[in-house]
């Protein structure tokens, strides 16, 4: 199912909606613009994001885009276990709501 050359059909996409598609873009290139926070780190917390939302897309995506902005695989390899950290923490915690005292 995940393929990347599915991409290559977010041209349809565009074609189909090209309003929306239009929003999308200028909204994604302010979000992952130089600012306050460096490109370099919104990509690192985009591949984390990622992570946890398991996209494969975005994955690959934002791992290039790390990697082009300076990022090095131990600040990736850093990133995944932030991730993971997260995911972990959000399932102890969940699990409040299901034990009893």
């Amino acid at each position: 199912m995940y393929d990347m050359a599915n991409l290559k059909k977010l041209d349809g996409l565009a074609k189909n909606a090209p309003s929306a598609w239009e929003g999308y873009l200028a909204f994604d290139k302010a979000a992952m613009a130089e600012g306050a926070i460096p490109v370099k780190y919104k990509e690192l917390i985009a591949l984390a994001v990622a992570l946890t939302t398991q996209c494969p897309y975005c994955l690959e995506v934002h791992k290039k885009g790390a990697e082009k902005a300076g990022a090095t695989q131990q600040e990736i390899a850093e990133t995944v276990f932030i991730a993971m950290a997260l995911r972990a923490g959000a399932a102890l915690t969940h699990g409040t709501h299901i034990v009893q005292e």
